[in-house]
């Protein structure tokens, strides 16, 4: 593989013949598979030759190479050359694939796991097997449940028995002046659940779930913030569909308006024959939706001249090498709220929940029933989508009483 990234042939001899060439070849196969332009596989190559070089000067055998060693040599390069940012992970994806080989050992044992490492873990596991909650949620509260716990004892010991409703009730309290009333909701939720889990295994003496302190944040206090159909508009014309960025945010923005949970979705997920759509929302929940024409054509542009060619099968790739699905549903977001700033937009809200209202709001300006909305948005209880009612002003105007003496 080699040989074709690099034209002088007693350079390919010369590293092939080295402690690491036996195993380049498959790096490079790797890297390409992954993306990666030739040009910054030769530069990977040329960072593991280098490694190669010094692994010999100090006298260390293939057996030796650990993180620890690779982590040195990056340091003596540095004095000779410029540490890219991708440095780092080359050598650790390198060493990844020679243990998975079994040209090296497997790493060391971990170091010993902090009293709070094993209290967390615990509580994951109580949430993953006993509550059944998804990772998504899991990961959310154990989060939070991690910053109260440093909040309250720092880099000291824990000591759960000293924990006491003072302590939940100043810690809300200061998180009530920077969060959001539906972020408190999230927190209390999670500071409940973990009192519960500390309570059922006996660390605590008294059930503090029961004296969290509950937040105002009132079912249909607000009303769903939705743009226009100009400013709709205005907003796929921000993607410029000439570049590959620009097909992926198009795509993106009208799948947001009709599905959503586009991080999880894959190239299997697409009934091309039945013009259909697989969801997969909430507690795994797995939906079929129609794939309307304008979606369909912009999903399969996108599919054929602007997705990257690589193995993973998600539909949504990064632009960048290595090309693998989103991490998160934060990363939708973010394409959401760079293409409102294009377009010179200035909503309250900018997250991917925005063109969600907007297509519950058309939907009923339109004619649609709440049931019918509920649906497209696969809303399990019809009293989610109640709310999209504060914005049906004809219908709300039916229902207005005339201002006790005014004239009718």
């Amino acid at each position: 593989m080699i040989n074709l990234l690099f034209s002088d042939c007693r350079y390919v001899q010369r590293v092939r013949r080295s402690l690491l060439g036996a195993h380049v070849d498959a790096l490079a196969t790797l890297l390409l598979e992954q993306g990666y332009s030739k040009n910054t596989v030769r530069h990977k190559i040329s960072v593991v030759v280098d490694l190669d070089r010094w692994l010999q000067r100090k006298h260390h055998r293939l057996s030796d190479l650990n993180e620890k060693r690779a982590e040195a040599f990056l340091h003596f390069r540095g004095s000779y050359a410029v540490i890219r940012c991708g440095d780092s992970r080359t050598l650790e994806l390198f060493i990844d694939q020679l243990r998975s080989s079994g040209a090296i050992s497997p790493p060391s044992p971990k170091p010993r796991e902090s009293p709070m490492g094993r209290l967390l873990r615990d509580y994951t596991d109580y949430l993953r097997q006993e509550r059944g909650l998804s990772k998504l949620t899991i990961a959310g509260y154990v989060s939070r449940v991690r910053s109260f716990l440093y909040e309250r004892f720092g880099n000291r010991g824990i000591r759960l028995r000293a924990l006491c409703q003072a302590d939940t009730n100043r810690y809300i309290q200061r998180k009530s002046i920077t969060f959001r009333p539906a972020t408190l909701h999230g927190l209390i939720a999670a500071l409940r659940s973990f009192f519960r889990f500390l309570y059922l295994r006996g660390d605590i003496g008294t059930d503090l779930a029961s004296g969290v302190p509950a937040v105002a944040c009132w079912r249909l206090a607000t009303i769903p913030k939705f743009l226009t159909p100009d400013e709709i508009r205005r907003l796929l014309d921000s993607c410029d569909r000439a570049t590959i960025r620009g097909q992926r945010d198009y795509t993106v923005l009208l799948l947001l308006a009709r599905a959503g949970e586009l991080v999880a979705m894959t190239v299997d997920d697409i009934n091309w024959d039945a013009g259909e759509i697989m969801v997969r929302g909430k507690g795994k929940r797995h939906d079929r939706l129609p794939l309307p024409k304008d979606v369909g054509e912009a999903l399969a542009t996108y599919l054929r001249h602007g997705r990257p060619a690589c193995s993973a099968r998600h539909v949504f790739v990064r632009l960048y090498a290595p090309h693998r699905g989103f991490a998160s549903s934060s990363d939708i977001s973010t394409i959401v709220r760079q293409a409102i700033d294009r377009a010179g937009l200035h909503p309250p809200c900018k997250g991917a929940h925005l063109l969600r209202h907007t297509l519950a709001t058309h939907m009923l300006h339109r004619g649609s029933s709440l049931a019918e909305i509920g649906e497209v948005l696969r809303h399990r209880c019809l009293n989610t989508t109640e709310i999209y009612s504060k914005v049906a002003i004809e219908a709300l105007r039916a229902l207005a009483q005339p201002w006790p003496g005014a004239r009718v």
